[in-house]
């Protein structure tokens, strides 16, 4: 069984930093696409940042220069250091990764919370 097990979340002011964790368990061949999304409620849920296996990266406009996403393969792990965090960061923020074993499908996180307060 495949499991996305998130941390780092918390209360932080604003022009703080937090980083963020994720890590993949079970048994599984490969993880491709790895990213971070988030979410408010009644809002859906948005791409943050995303990294591919190769290690290339797209992030959202709202985020570029003060977020960077990275991964550890040897740990199956992705990471996204948030710096100079807004009040409007505050989400729900939720691990996905590409995970395949006897196929290919897309996993989630439980979810973390981050709230910047100003």
């Amino acid at each position: 069984q495949v499991q996305l097990v998130e941390s780092g979340g918390g209360l932080v002011q604003a022009g703080g930093s937090l980083r963020l964790s994720c890590a993949a368990s079970g048994s599984f061949f490969s993880i491709n696409a790895m990213g971070w999304y988030r979410q408010t409620p009644g809002k859906q849920r948005d791409l943050v940042a995303r990294i591919t296996s190769g290690g290339r990266t797209n992030y959202a406009d709202s985020v570029k220069g003060r977020f960077t996403i990275s991964r550890d393969n040897a740990k199956n792990t992705v990471y996204l250091q948030m710096n100079s965090l807004k009040p409007e960061d505050t989400a729900v923020y939720y691990c996905n990764a590409q995970i395949s074993s006897s196929y290919t499908r897309n996993y989630w996180g439980q979810g973390t919370q981050v709230t910047v307060s100003s």
